[in-house]
């Protein structure tokens, strides 16, 4: 978009442009939560502290104002995925974008230089690595610039999930251009790591937006992989909910990815496999298909997400615990960005709560950090153990209260009871200390159910009074009160990675009656109150869709030549829109969501011939 076309000063309008702006370039009626308010704060040249959940629109809040205001708007970002995806998105509404990050050659490297010396760019994206060098340093101080934004500023926390060290060193931003406004942005930062944005970037002044934390269009659900096992459990929800929709599947290891990756293509799916282990050319590979393509399942490790910009990820599922409620919050956040359906699915054992308490134990940082850290995990378990609506408690974490249950979680849809399990308590932490502390939750159940093996036998545990007083309970009971004893932590397990279940000093109230446990019982699975989460059913009704499924052909083929990603040149809400407001000429297609000039330009002749071919019956 050329410069003249969409600069003006801050002090005559700036808002005013802005709403043209947001029409004309990004095709949008109407500001959204707090948009409005930041963008005004950063036009006015503020700086400005900004809390979005994820699909939010936290990027126009740094792409407008970089538009409007005079100079390079520049945004700080550590995810390559992320500046690929934005910069392809901006070039399609007619913005002249670019990245500046480890994947140029050198030649492409001054190239681009150039660019930002002659003033050729609206926006750029930059590593904070690349950003912290002297050369890069020295060429912004020689230009105008907009604003600094900060994209997935909780990296600058050190207590946080996804601490980037570099982060910490933006605070040379304050000292280097003080009269350039700055923004910082995240989907998730707690009470303690927003003081810690605010001291490490400089930003005391700043004004701070915190939006609702709420993705009303995700649906959680939380359970313990039970007997069937967290995979058996996984495709059950798959091939119900999403047969064949995109998502992404996180587990806990490199070798767990790489197994139910080809699980789930034997069982006829497209899945791919996702780590830091494999080549950079793999990976590339992998972010390309599941970009390019419709129905792609990643399965990966938390090396792969973030920054995709994705829409239509219509499912994230955990096959393990992430560390904590944060990560969680930022990884399922990665469903439903366009705002429709989407569900956010969980399985855990017992030995995802052992493992982590294991890794925080053996971590290298100082006791502090470990504090912080069991804290953060004692929160996710609570998350998943309790009773009662899932986001209350989820918002609640961020420091937001919600009064009445969501209706759109697993314990709302299918309320879980609770029952005294003081006696099972008990005999679990009684088979516990007379095993000597020395076995695992398997071993115990063993001795529990009075399954006289040959461990069991070799140890001499069938000779115990505890051996086989729980006959009257079932495994999979049994399994749940070890977990649930453990989440609560009356166990833990052994720092050495033995798997061995250890009493604490939360145990013996019980174990003497003083206090009693209430055990959470499972509901049973259903299927009649959960609404499937699919793509088209949701938006158009049957007279719409052969329309809408017209229209995405048309996407398709269009993505193919432009060599993008379909939802690049549009989204389903558009598409959605095209088939059930059925526009008939360019002044018509201005009101609809998501189409810019640009893109008008470029797409609303192949658009309006499609529409033309599905007239409306009387």
């Amino acid at each position: 978009m050329a410069r003249s076309a969409t600069r003006r000063t801050a002090d005559n309008g700036g808002i005013e442009r802005a709403r043209e702006v947001l029409a004309d370039v990004f095709g949008y009626r109407d500001f959204r939560s707090h948009q409005a308010d930041i963008i005004a704060t950063v036009i006015a040249g503020d700086d400005a502290l900004a809390l979005m959940p994820t699909g939010g629109g936290k990027s126009l809040c740094y792409q407008i104002p970089s538009l409007v205001r005079p100079g390079l708007g520049v945004v700080v970002s550590p995810l390559i995925a992320l500046m690929q995806d934005q910069v392809e998105a901006l070039t399609q509404a007619g913005v002249k974008a670019a990245f500046l990050n480890s994947t140029l050659d050198y030649r492409e490297m001054v190239a681009l230089e150039a660019r930002i010396g002659q003033g050729d760019l609206d926006i750029l994206y930059v590593s904070p690595e690349r950003l912290l060098q002297d050369r890069t340093l020295a060429l912004l101080a020689r230009i105008d610039l907009a604003l600094f934004a900060i994209d997935e500023a909780h990296c600058v926390s050190q207590w946080g999930h996804d601490f980037r060290p570099e982060y910490r060193q933006l605070k040379v931003l304050a000292e280097r251009f003080p009269s350039v406004p700055r923004i910082a942005l995240t989907a998730t930062a707690d009470e303690r790591t927003r003081e810690e944005i605010v001291a490490e970037l400089r930003l005391g002044e700043a004004r701070r937006f915190i939006a609702s934390f709420d993705r009303p269009n995700i649906r959680y659900t939380i359970s313990d992989a039970g007997s069937m096992g967290a995979r058996e459990r996984l495709w059950r929800f798959i091939e119900t909910e999403h047969a064949e929709d995109a998502g992404i599947v996180y587990c806990l290891s490199r070798k767990s990815v790489e197994e139910t990756a080809a699980w789930l293509s034997d069982k006829g799916r497209t899945a791919l496999a996702y780590h830091a282990g494999l080549e950079t050319r793999v990976r590339s590979k992998v972010l390309d298909r599941f970009r390019q393509e419709s129905g792609v399942i990643v399965v990966a490790t938390i090396a792969f997400g973030m920054g995709i910009d994705k829409p239509d990820v219509r499912f994230v599922a955990h096959l393990n615990l992430p560390k904590s409620i944060e990560a969680y919050y930022q990884e399922t956040g990665r469903a439903g960005r366009d705002g429709l359906a989407a569900n956010a699915w969980l399985a855990y054992g017992l030995q995802d709560l052992i493992q982590l308490r294991q890794w925080i134990a053996q971590s290298e940082g100082s006791e502090a950090y470990k504090q912080v850290q069991r804290q953060k995990l004692a929160a996710l378990i609570g998350l998943c153990e309790l009773p009662s609506c899932r986001r209350q408690s989820l918002l609640a974490y961020f420091g937001e209260r919600r009064a009445e249950p969501c209706g759109n979680c697993d314990n709302c849809l299918n309320p879980p009871q609770t029952t005294d399990g003081t006696v099972l308590a008990q005999k679990a932490l009684s088979a516990v200390y007379r095993t000597g502390q020395r076995f695992g939750a398997t071993y115990l159940i063993d001795v529990l159910l009075g399954r006289a093996n040959e461990r069991v036998a070799r140890s001499g545990h069938d000779k115990l009074p505890v051996f086989g007083i729980g006959k009257d309970t079932d495994e999979a009971t049994w399994k749940g009160v070890f977990r649930q004893l453990t989440a609560a932590g009356q166990l833990t397990g052994d720092d050495d990675g033995y798997g061995m279940l250890l009493l604490t000093d939360a145990a013996r109230p019980i174990l003497r009656g003083e206090e009693k446990f209430l055990v959470r019982i499972a509901p049973k699975e259903t299927k009649t109150k959960a609404k499937r989460a699919s793509k088209s059913a949701a938006i158009v009704n049957d007279a719409d869709r052969p329309l809408f499924e017209d229209l995405r052909n048309l996407r398709r083929d269009l993505a193919a030549k432009a060599k993008l990603p379909p939802y690049i040149v549009c989204s389903d809400v558009t598409l959605a829109e095209l088939a059930i407001f059925r526009p008939t000429d360019e002044a018509a297609l201005h009101g609809i969501t998501g189409l810019g000039n640009s893109k008008i330009g470029r797409y609303g002749a192949a658009l309006l011939a499609t529409i033309a071919k599905h007239p409306r019956r009387a």
